[in-house]
């Protein structure tokens, strides 16, 4: 039985296959007796994405009472659900956004503290996430990531990728989109050119989609 743990791009947990290539936190929000979640579903204002391996450091998920092991299928995801690349196991991504957030918001050199705060009031609606309207589809950059009803589409390449409990299905153009999900501050730090890191199965799709 899977633990839940996994994000999706609307920012919920869900109990699923799918591992993903980052770990990050929202504070801690489960309880290790049970290695189950609590009705919350985050404890700080500091989202972050953080790398799967650190020094060496191996831990036991969701098995004391630390931080609450989140997994997301890529960055570009986890951006969408409001997080941030964390200061401490991933310096150089962390400063890289911070720079393209200052650039892209005009406001310079902000702090952590700042950041959080701002995705705060971008990523949630009371207690569900806040969508953002889509204004014109051909203007988001690489990374962003979109929803048509109930299913989320990270743009990459002039293509939309959807997000599924396996990984991202084979590329789609589409000319219109309801909802934004990555919060609109993130979305122009990756317009000012913070690059995330994505799910092989896009370059996958992408070369498959080539030969076809």
């Amino acid at each position: 039985m899977h633990l839940q743990n996994r994000v999706t791009p609307f920012g919920d947990i869900v109990a699923i296959s799918q591992r993903g290539m980052f770990t990050g936190n929202r504070g801690i929000i489960h309880d290790p007796s049970t290695r189950t979640l609590l009705r919350k579903r985050w404890a700080s204002k500091a989202w972050l994405v953080c790398s799967c391996s650190y020094k060496g450091q191996h831990r036991e998920v969701m098995a004391t009472r630390s931080w609450t092991e989140l997994f997301f299928l890529d960055e570009a995801v986890a951006l969408a659900a409001g997080h941030r690349p964390c200061f401490l196991c991933r310096r150089p991504a962390a400063e890289a956004y911070r720079a393209c957030w200052a650039i892209g918001t005009g406001e310079a050199f902000p702090s952590a503290r700042r950041i959080d705060a701002v995705l705060h009031a971008e990523r949630l609606d009371r207690r569900a996430k806040r969508l953002h309207r889509v204004t014109m589809l051909s203007d988001l950059p690489n990374g962003a990531v979109i929803a048509q009803g109930e299913e989320a589409f990270t743009l990459h390449g002039g293509c939309a990728y959807r997000w599924t409990n396996e990984g991202y299905a084979r590329p789609q153009t589409l000319k219109s989109a309801e909802w934004l999900l990555t919060p609109p501050s993130t979305v122009k730090a990756l317009r000012a050119g913070y690059v995330p890191l994505f799910h092989p199965t896009i370059a996958t799709n992408s070369d498959e989609q080539g030969h076809a």
